[in-house]
């Protein structure tokens, strides 16, 4: 029961630092009024506090208090920050980051993947892939069985520092994928684009497993941009994934270009 008092006063503080409520720079109440408002107790207020400070989001001191960090002291690796600015609503500069992100991390890592992956690396990928592609056609998950794709695929690199990192890219990745999922014909479109990356790993193919994933990302990239071309608010990620539709009646036109682009890229 204290873990779970702990973690629902750490995300109600987290999430009031990211939403503004509390700005940069700004003291946190005195922690009578933080007990009083969360419901708990003084200990309860101070391990959050600790938390929150361990994550770069507050500084604390004899002399300045309790204060909160400018975010470029915020751990954007860590999972509970990813997951308060999505509750708070995703802004144009975190997807811009998470883009700029994928494109230095992921190429490199797939051009590994192609020279290491073992055979229970590639049967892991295709099971994801597997998951993918029967979530388009009957509807279902995509985007964890989308996640574990791209895990699988870091993994597969067999460095160390990329292994861990796969773990603290997949709250940042799901933002990304979760608005793909919202696009008209989104994920029937990245689906061929996932398994030309699959098939240059399965080949051996660094430099073609490379310009493939490249395509994938620029491909994450204008549904990102489509989405904030359109002024509609970005979409808060819920702590499920949201399910898609079958789309075995849609269109094929999405899907053809998708492959089209594909060849184009690979030539």
């Amino acid at each position: 029961m204290t873990n779970n008092f702990h973690k629902n006063s750490l995300d109600l503080l987290g999430q009031a630092i990211l939403s503004g409520r509390y700005a940069v720079g700004a003291s946190l109440p005195p922690e009578p009024i933080l007990c009083e408002a969360l419901g708990v107790s003084r200990t309860v207020v101070r391990e959050a506090i600790k938390s929150l400070v361990a994550k770069g989001l507050l500084v604390t001191g004899p002399k300045v208090g309790t204060r909160v960090m400018p975010d470029a002291h915020w751990n954007w690796f860590d999972p509970d920050v990813v997951a308060w600015q999505s509750a708070c609503g995703l802004t144009p500069d975190f997807l811009k980051d998470l883009q700029e992100l994928r494109r230095v991390v992921e190429p490199a890592a797939v051009r590994l993947a192609a020279e290491r992956a073992t055979p229970e690396d590639i049967a892991h990928i295709e099971a994801a892939y597997a998951g993918m592609k029967q979530a388009v056609e009957q509807g279902g998950d995509y985007v964890t069985h989308d996640l574990r794709f791209h895990e699988g695929l870091l993994q597969a690199s067999h460095n160390r520092m990329l292994v861990q990192m796969s773990k603290a890219l997949n709250a940042l990745l799901r933002t990304s994928f979760e608005i793909s999922t919202r696009i008209e014909d989104g994920t029937k479109t990245s689906l061929p684009l996932h398994r030309a990356v699959l098939n240059a790993v399965i080949a051996r193919n660094p430099a073609k497993a490379e310009r493939a994933v490249m395509v994938l990302i620029e491909g994450a990239r204008q549904d990102i941009e489509q989405v904030l071309a359109s002024r509609r608010k970005l979409p808060m990620v819920s702590g499920v994934a949201t399910p898609i539709k079958s789309k075995v009646r849609s269109h094929p036109s999405a899907a053809k270009k998708a492959l089209k682009k594909v060849v184009r890229a690979m030539a």
